[in-house]
């Protein structure tokens, strides 16, 4: 079980936000005599504590918390002085609503920390208008905070799982025993070799892996750990699929040759990841002689046999591959410090050298448009929290912040899922509310009382709230700020109805909103955001074997479009993975959509980096229909991705659109018809590329047309290395 997950991590953290609400209120509240610094630094705890949920271990949390406090301090600056007047927090609450919100598409930590930087910006924009107490509301914060950041550490810390890095470390060195047996009669790898293969790649996915760990962050190392868990699950693919020389022929002296430098490369690159070493000399080393490889190929008399030419071009493949998983693993480790060595594909590691705010940027611009699940998310959450405080600001509503944290913590990116958490909020509402009441009414203005019973109801509300759902969570909650509210002011039974009704009035809003704008949540768009990928990987594939068939080179291909679509599918893809859903039967393997854009786009590029001469008209149609069925293939998929299932499962037209679709094995049906084609290295390269995107598309549409569940064959099925997962991959060039 994770860190920060289950009983223990939730009882740790509960311990420390206890300590750290509870010492910074009664420090400033009955030490100092401050009752705004108390509120201020009460709430501060709350809101980075309990209602964010930034993962990792504690120092990971401090260290996000100490980046975000001069957020905080804007934050606060900025609502207390648009409280001025109604309009005004209206328009704050609309801009920095959605700003703190889009914030989201950042990675996880900024997801994590934005609902609480969202409740630090809400807390002061209320009435009353008080600028003259700014001072005592930022030391109030930055005071919990400070304690807040402590605790992280020192209280109860959680030991760190593994990395990202120690786990891509490990897939360099199985792809390195994987090259020293290949390099071995009979030149295949066994069957058990394979099934760890395919454990090690599943290893790598993001969703396998503690959530603070994941390279999913718009900075530079983070983008490139990202591309090295990729290069490193390609370079196991390649490896897995290399076909051995002919039967009864010893392989090519070059070959194994590839094959040995592949194999020092990615073992100095398994060293480099874990820390035990920081030589590049044999990633350098396989540069030079895949290009020699390459050029001796170009010199060679032209054309080759299939069975030669198609050996060469997949361990030309293993070589790219162990190369950009090499250089994206050096960026990794040294960030900006890292030079790309000369002839790497710039394209592909576009992000080497660029400084954090360019890249921030880039994320961020990249998902400024209603087809972005994060825009759209910021775009619910800041239209209810504007509504909410236009209501509050209109009709006085008191405690109205309570309505507006109501929306922060209810609303989900699903209508269904808002509205059954509502119901359980409130459920959980009315019966805290009804329990403080009667706590209000027997002990009246004894504050004292109060202040002795609030760390036990905050150490069980922040315990039993994560473990038994939100019923639980707002029922406690609710005799939280009674009774800290009690403490602050003279207050009686009837504050708990104030707090019940606010929560009514916030919850309302947030089903309004969530059936108003996308009530489906990331489902619809991530069937529209698959099929756009699926149409613009069907064009990509088109173009570039048009270029190779006529011997185009392009050394910066604009293939900016798939970059967008394949960043848009993959956010759309792993937010749909939070969200509650019903296995649908014959729905697209949307992962393997989403594997095949890569393999389109880093195939695209290496292919008119290198195009050759003229194919000739035999070849050029050979190649040319083989691309043709694979286009077909991706756009009869991006027309079932496209469907969305009605009520009773049905597909409408989507079955009828993958059955037109032409079969993507038909190229190689024909090839097979012609075992000794001639032609251009080139046309091996292309052709070897159109194979695996075959593979591809039929394990997109494998579960369309999958046979009856029950059938022992079919549950008995391999699944590939890189296709068959659950989790979302790495995001992509955006």
């Amino acid at each position: 079980m994770s860190a920060g997950r289950g009983p223990s991590g939730v009882a740790r953290r509960a311990i420390r936000t206890t300590l750290c609400a509870c010492g910074a209120f009664y420090v400033c509240l009955y030490g100092l005599d401050q009752p705004v610094a108390a509120t201020y630094a009460l709430f501060a705890v709350v809101s980075m504590a309990a209602l964010s949920r930034i993962p990792g271990t504690g120092d990971q949390r401090a260290a996000v918390l100490i980046r975000t406090l001069p957020a905080v301090w804007l934050l606060l600056t900025a609502g207390t002085f648009l409280a001025v007047r109604t309009w005004t927090a209206v328009a704050g609450m609309l801009v920095i609503g959605f700003a703190i919100a889009f914030v989201a598409a950042a990675g996880p930590r900024a997801a994590g920390a934005a609902p609480g930087l969202q409740l630090l910006y809400i807390l002061p924009c209320f009435p009353p208008y008080a600028p003259d107490t700014l001072v005592a509301r930022l030391g109030g914060a930055t005071f919990g905070l400070v304690l807040l950041i402590l605790a992280e550490k020192f209280v109860l810390p959680e030991p760190r799982g593994t990395t990202y890095r120690e786990l891509a470390a490990g897939a360099a060195g199985t792809a390195a025993r994987f090259a020293a047996e290949l390099g071995r009669a009979p030149y295949t790898l066994p069957a058990a070799e394979v099934e760890t293969a395919r454990k090690v790649g599943e290893s790598l996915r993001p969703l396998r892996v503690e959530e603070a760990e994941r390279p999913a962050g718009p900075g530079l190392r983070d983008r490139a750990l990202a591309h090295t868990g990729l290069g490193a699950r390609t370079l196991l693919g390649r490896l897995v699929s290399l076909p051995p020389p002919p039967v009864g022929q010893p392989p090519v002296k070059t070959g194994l040759e590839l094959l040995e430098a592949v194999g020092r490369s990615a073992a100095e690159t398994g060293a480099l990841l874990a820390g035990t070493g920081r030589a590049t000399d044999e990633a350098d080393a396989l540069r030079r002689l895949r290009e020699e490889v390459r050029e001796a190929a170009a010199r060679e008399p032209q054309p080759v046999t299939e069975v030669r030419g198609r050996r060469r071009a997949a361990l030309l493949e293993v070589a790219d591959a162990a190369v950009a998983f090499a250089t994206a693993a050096e960026l990794a480790v040294r960030g900006r410090r890292a030079p790309l060595p000369a002839g790497t594909d710039s394209g592909r590691f576009w992000y080497a050298g660029r400084r954090a705010p360019r890249l921030w940027w880039h994320r961020l611009a990249a998902h400024a448009g209603p087809r972005s699940v994060h825009f759209q998310n910021a775009v619910r959450i800041s239209l209810a929290l504007a509504v909410v405080r236009t209501i509050a600001g209109v009709e006085s509503l008191p405690h109205g912040f309570w309505a507006m944290l109501a929306v922060l913590s209810l609303t989900r990116t699903t209508v269904a899922q808002t509205r059954a958490t509502v119901r359980q909020a409130l459920a959980g509402t009315l019966l805290g509310a009804l329990l403080a009441a009667g706590v209000l009414a027997l002990v009246g203005g004894h504050t004292t009382v109060y202040a002795v019973i609030l760390p036990l109801v905050m150490l069980v509300a922040f315990t039993v709230g994560p473990v038994r759902g939100v019923g639980w969570a707002q029922g406690m909650f609710t005799l939280v700020v009674s009774f800290v509210f009690a403490q602050l002011a003279p207050v009686t039974w009837r504050l708990a109805g104030v707090r019940l009704m606010d929560v009514i009035i916030g919850s309302t809003i947030g089903v309004v909103f969530g059936l108003l704008a996308w009530p489906r949540g990331a489902q619809s768009e991530l069937h529209r955001a698959v099929a756009v990928l699926l149409a613009r990987e069907a064009e990509t594939v088109e173009r570039t074997t048009a270029a190779v068939v006529a011997g185009r080179r392009d050394p910066a291909p604009d293939d900016y479009a798939l970059q967008l679509a394949l960043s848009m599918a993959e956010s759309a893809y792993a937010q749909r993975q939070s969200e509650p859903r019903a296995p649908v039967a014959g729905a697209p393997d949307w992962q393997a959509a989403m594997i095949t854009g890569h393999h389109v786009l880093w195939g695209s590029r290496r292919l008119l980096a290198r195009a050759g001469p003229d194919l000739g008209p035999g070849n050029g149609e050979r190649l040319s229909g083989r691309a043709d069925g694979v286009a077909a293939g991706m756009r009869g998929a991006a027309q079932w991705a496209a469907t969305i299932p009605s009520a009773d499962g049905s597909h409408g037209d989507g079955p009828a659109a993958v059955d037109a679709a032409a079969d993507p094995t038909a190229g190689a049906a024909d090839a097979a018809q012609v075992p000794e084609v001639i032609a251009p290295s080139e046309f091996f390269a292309a052709q070897t590329w159109l194979d695996s995107l075959t593979l591809d598309v039929e394990r997109v549409l494998a579960p369309c047309r999958a046979p009856d569940p029950a059938d022992p064959a079919a549950a008995a099925a391999p699944q590939d290395l890189l296709a068959s997962s659950d989790s979302p991959d790495p995001p992509s060039l955006t």
